[in-house]
């Protein structure tokens, strides 16, 4: 056992120390008074009956001053006791600024009231978090440590067609969410839960509560919205092949219409043989146009993964530019950039941006720059021509849509399509001076 220490056992509390130091402060005078009330010529009943009213006023004072100044600091306990239950309604009286303690008690009941507006704000949005979560279709799910469930919400509970009550507490993989909670945190998975099947969003992050480390988990459902993409996707499809198609089928239908009533013409015209050739030859190159359509449109879908290697940015663009012969190309040099990616579609790319430039600086006699630069951990290929700029800049990616003579239209998405590949970027701008377009390429380094 161990034993106390008697000088801290001896030792007086707050209440104690006070009521001694108004003892105290009374000894000299009630002193000096005992000591002229025995040395002089009083009776013996006054010596006492004087001695007994100044050790009776001595113990007054002495404890009416200790109540003095306990009774606002036990009132202050109590009030920030209140304040820590989070009772926020009580507040401390006789508070004024005009002295010492008003001022403490101005600054509890300051205090109070920040608490309450906190505590209010709080319960707001606790209130809309929790209204947010139980209204979303995003299932929501947190773990503790031991992977064990401690929050979910309305989805959570459709998705497993369990309610709260019964999984709250379950393990992962009691619930069937152990791979989730394992592999990379942002990913697709086609799986089959209990009360759903499809593919699904994950993601996946950690947080901290009463300093204990948690995971959030995020499931949403990304078969309906895969489905409308897919569903417009082949709306865009149709639309685009109906168009090309009808373009070609409508003259050649028109033309076989009229060369069949030519063959069956009595007497037949002296030049229908020269009609007959122009007919099937128009018939020729719509069907030529078509074939090179549909070669396009199988180009565009089965571009290939890029094989890669490295890559001197700068020699590369120097070998493009010497390929343009139409016209002069100002090429201004950046510094050394080394770059991973496939020759071959990089160099398709550029060819493209560059033909395009050129082509449209041919419109205005204008001229064509290109460069290259480093920004961050990137390498940004600029390309830029003096043309007359860019009419329509929200179909540029569009497949088949062009404004050129004779164009594909398949050119500006099969270069973003390498981009994207190479894990960059395509843009295209017009210039900021309004002389011309700008084309810029950023590639990782």
């Amino acid at each position: 056992m161990t034993q106390r220490n008697p000088l801290r056992a001896a030792r007086l509390g707050y209440d104690g120390r006070i009521l001694l130091t108004a003892f105290l402060a009374g000894v000299p005078g009630s002193s000096v008074a005992l000591a002229l009330l025995w040395t002089g010529d009083y009776s013996v009943r006054t010596q006492w009956t004087v001695t007994a009213i100044i050790v009776a006023l001595s113990c007054a004072f002495a404890f009416s001053l200790r109540e003095k100044v306990t009774f606002p600091l036990k009132t202050l306990s109590n009030l920030l006791a209140a304040l820590r239950e989070g009772d926020y309604s009580v507040r401390g009286y006789r508070a004024r600024p005009d002295d010492a303690l008003g001022e403490v008690m101005l600054e509890v009941n300051s205090l109070g009231d920040t608490l309450r507006e906190q505590r209010l704000g709080a319960l707001e949005a606790t209130t809309l978090l929790r209204t947010v979560m139980a209204e979303i279709d995003v299932a929501v799910f947190a773990f503790d440590g031991e992977s064990r469930l401690r929050l979910v919400n309305r989805t959570g509970e459709r998705l497993l067609a369990k309610p709260a009550e019964r999984i709250i507490g379950q393990s992962a993989d009691e619930l069937g969410l152990d791979e989730c909670l394992r592999g990379e945190p942002a990913r697709t998975l086609d799986r089959t839960f209990s009360g759903a099947a499809g593919r699904w969003g994950l993601r996946r992050t950690a947080f901290r509560e009463k300093g204990l480390q948690h995971q959030l988990l995020v499931v949403s459902d990304l078969t309906r919205a895969l489905r409308e993409e897919e569903f417009q996707a082949w709306q865009r499809l149709v639309r685009v092949l109906g168009h090309e198609i009808n373009n070609s089928l409508a003259p050649i239908r028109s033309i076989a219409g009229s060369l069949d009533r030519l063959l069956t013409r009595e007497p037949q015209p002296e030049d229908w043989r020269a009609d007959m050739h122009r007919g099937l030859g128009v018939i020729g190159s719509r069907a030529e146009a078509l074939g090179r359509f549909t070669a396009a449109y199988a180009q565009l879908a089965r571009l290939p993964q890029p094989r890669f290697a490295p890559l001197d940015c700068g020699d590369l663009l120097r070998h493009v530019v010497r390929l343009e012969p139409r016209m002069t190309v100002v090429l201004t040099p950046g510094p050394p950039a080394a770059i991973p990616g496939d020759r071959d579609q990089l160099e398709q790319l550029l060819i493209n941006l560059l033909r395009n430039a050129v082509d449209a600086a041919l419109e205005t006699n204008g001229g064509v720059e290109a460069g290259w630069r480093k920004v961050g951990a990137f390498i940004e290929v600029r390309i830029a021509d003096r043309g007359p700029g860019l009419g329509n800049t929200a179909n540029l990616f569009v497949p088949f849509f062009t404004t050129k003579q004779g164009g594909s239209g398949i050119g500006l998405v099969l270069s973003r399509q390498i981009a994207e590949a190479h894990g960059g970027t395509l843009t295209l701008e017009n210039r900021s001076d309004g002389a011309g377009c700008e084309a810029k390429l950023r590639l990782p380094v």
